[in-house]
């Protein structure tokens, strides 16, 4: 029987997502658009609860650096100031009691002080736009671990 784990490179690069091997299990010396096409049509057919599963895979923005794997922590940056990792936790806390999932994020090279906006300001949107906007981020995300060199 397959692993229904995903391996490898795909795996840091996924952050081990459930729902995702499958679909990815072959994908891992394909380009890395067509890798995150398959991931984007596994997606697209799974059902809400597995989606939210795949987003809270992925980790904190303002988590302790320890919990962190190599991509993210490498992304999120170095430890930022205490009023700012405060911040961050408290509207952590608010997405995910209000959407009932994590907020992910493509952080892009900006500070954990530029996330900050960008998380209140998406706290006004619809569960399904979140839902949307976080999976979309979370392939922004794959595709850019993808294209850097290793």
């Amino acid at each position: 029987m397959p692993s229904e784990a995903i391996t490898g490179r795909l795996a840091a690069v996924f952050e081990r997502a459930p729902g995702l091997a499958a679909a990815l299990r072959h994908a891992g010396q394909d380009k890395p658009r067509s890798i995150v096409a398959k991931a984007r049509r596994a997606l697209e057919g799974m059902t809400e609860t597995e989606q939210i599963a795949v987003l809270d895979a992925h980790p904190r923005i303002g988590a302790d650096p320890a919990s962190l794997s190599l991509h993210s922590r490498r992304e999120q940056g170095d430890a930022t100031d205490a009023a700012t990792l405060r911040e961050l936790a408290a509207l952590n806390d608010a997405y995910e009691e209000k959407f009932g999932f994590r907020f992910v994020v493509f952080v892009a090279g900006r500070s954990k002080q530029e996330i900050v906006p960008v998380l209140r300001g998406r706290l006004a949107n619809t569960r399904e736009t979140e839902l949307k906007a976080g999976l979309d981020e979370f392939l922004a995300i794959s595709l850019d671990r993808l294209e850097r060199p290793r």
